[in-house]
């Protein structure tokens, strides 16, 4: 359990990378009177600081935060330097290069957080940084969509509940980040925690191969079957390398693929909190297919891909999908049918 340690209240909190979780974090953050600053790419601070933020929560609950009311930079050095907490959540292959920049230009005192995607960023991050600036690992539940609203801002709106976890490396950083919109508690072991989560997002793929909002996929049981084979996959490979994965929000790991193989109506009913969702949320790998953007797949079912092979087992499943999304990066975002995968096609 995290001591109740003070962090002082104008600690200057960096967001790194202002995609839909950078945004809504920071957003949130901002609202509560943080002292945010958000790094951002020259095009995201153009949107910004022109036309400011709306952010809104689940039962929407928003807030709206003018331009001129953002702390916002597209320089690293000029940004980090004034850096107490850096949120980084740029995608998992950003890691590095982002090591390197705050190893070279934030304050020795700084801490380091991850909120990505993925099992090994903070390794990634202790490595460049060394045993003395502060890493602590993290874990975003819920997913955030990002679009324009009418009033031309950057909208990013929370569309599942949870709270973010974080390991307890730094006493009072949970209960510091931790406002409206944004709870965060602490974790003692943040290494399942993420296994866990990487487990969940396995379906990250799928939901952007079928073209579907979530809620929509999850209503078909042919979609929900495929999900459940790829995360038995996933747990036979995580338990063969001693992998425990832990129940993180919602069903246990090891209950899931068997629930998601129910029949539609008896899943409406068992899963009803799991449908409760934004009809229209869709997974930011679909997200990224639908801009142009380079996908997290090498991270998760490539992370799967990887541990069968260091154990000499096989992961088909995981190849396929890896390859679907692999053959749909930088085209058209079109939907696929669960055969066309199950087939590798």
């Amino acid at each position: 359990m995290e001591k109740n340690t003070v962090i002082d209240r104008d600690a200057r909190i960096v967001i790194a990378g202002a995609g839909s979780i950078g945004c809504y974090a920071g957003g949130c953050l901002a609202a509560a009177g943080r002292n945010v600053a958000f790094l951002a790419r020259p095009r995201t601070e153009a949107a910004l600081r022109g036309n400011g933020l709306h952010v809104i929560d689940l039962g929407d609950a928003e807030h709206v935060l003018d331009g001129d009311s953002l702390s916002l930079d597209s320089s690293p050095a000029t940004i980090l330097a004034t850096a107490d907490i850096i949120l980084l959540a740029v995608k998992s292959g950003a890691t590095a290069e982002l090591a390197e920049l705050i190893a070279r230009h934030a304050p020795p005192h700084c801490i380091v957080v991850s909120l990505q995607n993925g099992v090994g960023n903070a390794e990634i991050l202790r490595a460049a940084l060394g045993p003395h600036r502060p890493v602590v690992p993290g874990m975003v539940p819920f997913n955030v969509v990002q679009t324009e609203d009418g009033q031309g801002r950057i909208s990013v709106r929370r569309t599942m509940p949870g709270t973010v976890l974080i390991g307890t490396d730094v006493d009072g950083l949970a209960s510091f980040l931790s406002v409206p919109g944004f709870s965060v508690a602490t974790h003692p072991d943040m290494h399942c925690v993420q296994w866990s989560k990487l487990l969940m997002n396995l379906n990250n793929a799928l939901n952007a191969l079928s073209d579907l909002p979530l809620a929509q996929q999850l209503t078909d049981r042919s979609w929900r079957k495929l999900a459940a084979d790829q995360m038995s996959e996933g747990l036979r490979i995580m338990r063969a390398n001693g992998i425990a994965p832990i129940t993180i929000q919602g069903a246990p790991p090891t209950v899931l693929p068997w629930l998601l193989r129910l029949p539609d109506a008896l899943f409406r009913i068992v899963a009803r909190r799991m449908l409760a969702i934004d009809p229209h949320a869709r997974s930011s790998m679909w997200q990224d297919l639908a801009n142009g953007r380079a996908t997290e797949i090498d991270y998760l079912q490539g992370t799967i891909i990887d541990l069968a092979k260091a154990s000499n087992m096989a992961a088909p499943l995981a190849a396929r999908i890896s390859a679907c999304i692999k053959a749909a990066e930088g085209k058209p975002v079109r939907p696929h049918t669960v055969d066309e995968i199950r087939n590798g096609r």
